[in-house]
């Protein structure tokens, strides 16, 4: 690991640290959270049922435009009943100790947090990652295409906005259902984003079979934890509902007929909820400014800002993130714990700017390590806009190397993207990264 003295390095003299650390993403209270969080103890409503819950699946079902929506203990397990219940769906009813994957492959976003593909492994079934796009980050339909090819047996498809930004659902969607196959959509980090699905504007949590937020502590409304199951199918809510209250039968005893799980949202983090959700669009409107203010502060570098479709996407720009122009890329070597970098005049690298980011007390964050170099899952099937995406090379023939999620991996990183962050503080930020390609 790289151990350079940034506060002692001359090409940032004059730079003090921020006397309070700049987060990259921190919870923003406004006070109403308090009032519910009183009510429920006072009422002593402190359970998995109560009149919170009520009210934040009532409001984030208008909100999105869907008909139903469970709360949960958080965005993984709404993630992990959404795969298990479509895989029900296309594979029938499973034994109890066995998932309903068993025996099946999924198509999955690579660059994502592992908590959008873990739940295939919890349900057995085999994840194969699909490389992703420039253009948004997200998968890349012309790679889904290939997948298809090598793989037309598959029925189940993984989708996550990366950051706030929506992939292209329109052309994704268009490939699932001319395979026949069902969409999951982890709209985690994306709720409030907005996406024009055949000329009509929709809400990220809409855009699959079965879709999924996170009201995890540093998303864009938060819970401290909690998520939300969004769908426009009563059938399937209600079997979401009785499979996160650990599958209770309607008996005067404790009756199961079907594996459950303790996934039910507590009445008390509905709560916080229920006060954040009436300044969703002002958070929004916060982290746009964050991102339009890196765009324009930053332009002079050789680097770019974490792209969108502007014509057919609205992101909440949850994070702002930036990706350095490969000729501008100083030397950088990543283990699996460590790293080290060179310094070179006129160019920097992400670790470079992470490691100077922290000396000065911001928090900042490396890009999603794509799933396919993750170590759990390195044997998995990986797919290119070239078809199969392993053992594509030998001794004797050079291949074309493609890897896109590699790529945004090497030269990307998260910048802080508080929504109580100052222009005076972003400015500094803004600052620091000039100075480190000095």
């Amino acid at each position: 690991m790289n151990m350079h003295d940034f506060l002692a390095d001359k090409r940032f003299e004059g730079l003090k640290p921020f006397e309070n650390k700049l987060w990259l993403s921190s919870p923003t209270m406004h006070g109403e959270e308090q009032k519910w969080v009183d009510e429920a103890i006072r009422t002593n409503w402190v359970s998995t049922v109560g009149v919170n819950i009520n009210e934040v699946e009532k409001q984030t079902a208008e909100y999105v435009g869907c008909k139903y929506a469970v709360a949960l203990s958080c965005g993984t397990s709404a993630l992990h009943l959404a795969t298990k219940l479509a895989g029900e769906k296309l594979y029938g009813q499973t034994k109890p100790d066995q998932g309903t994957l068993a025996g099946h492959r999924v198509f999955c976003s690579d660059v994502t947090f592992d908590a959008s593909i873990n739940p295939v492994a919890y349900e057995d079934g085999e994840a194969v990652f699909i490389d992703t796009e420039y253009e948004t980050w997200n998968m890349s339909p012309q790679a889904l295409e290939k997948a298809f090819e090598l793989y037309p047996e598959v029925k189940l498809v993984v989708i996550a906005h990366l950051y706030g930004t929506p992939g292209k659902m329109e052309k994704l969607k268009t490939i699932c259902d001319a395979h026949g196959a069902l969409i999951v959509e982890d709209a985690a980090e994306s709720f409030g984003s907005k996406y024009k699905m055949r000329g009509q504007w929709v809400e990220t949590g809409t855009l699959g079979n079965y879709n999924c937020i996170s009201f995890n502590g540093n998303k864009i409304i938060t819970g401290s934890s909690g998520g939300m199951f969004l769908t426009d199918s009563e059938e399937d809510a209600n079997k979401v509902r009785k499979w996160s209250t650990q599958s209770r039968e309607a008996a005067p005893w404790y009756q199961h007929e079907e594996i459950g799980y303790n996934y039910r949202m507590s009445n008390i983090i509905a709560g916080i909820v229920r006060g954040q959700l009436p300044y969703l669009g002002e958070h929004i409107a916060q982290k746009r400014a964050i991102w339009e203010r890196y765009e324009k502060g930053l332009s002079d570098l050789p680097v770019k800002m974490n792209p969108w479709d502007r014509e057919n996407s609205e992101p909440n720009f949850w994070l702002s993130c930036m990706i350095i122009d490969e000729e501008a890329m100083a030397p950088m070597v990543r283990g699996e714990q460590d790293y080290l970098y060179q310094s070179v005049p006129g160019k920097s690298s992400p670790q470079e700017i992470l490691d100077a980011l922290a000396a000065f007390n911001a928090e900042d964050r490396p890009i999603w390590k794509p799933m396919h170099m993750q170590p759990i899952y390195r044997t998995n099937p990986f797919v290119t806009v070239e078809g199969n995406g392993r053992g594509c090379t030998n001794a004797y023939i050079k291949g074309s190397g493609v890897d896109v999620g590699a790529d945004i991996f090497r030269r990307g990183l998260c910048l802080p993207s508080d929504n109580k962050m100052t222009h005076e503080q972003q400015d500094k930020v803004i600052e620091i990264i000039h100075r480190c390609f000095r």
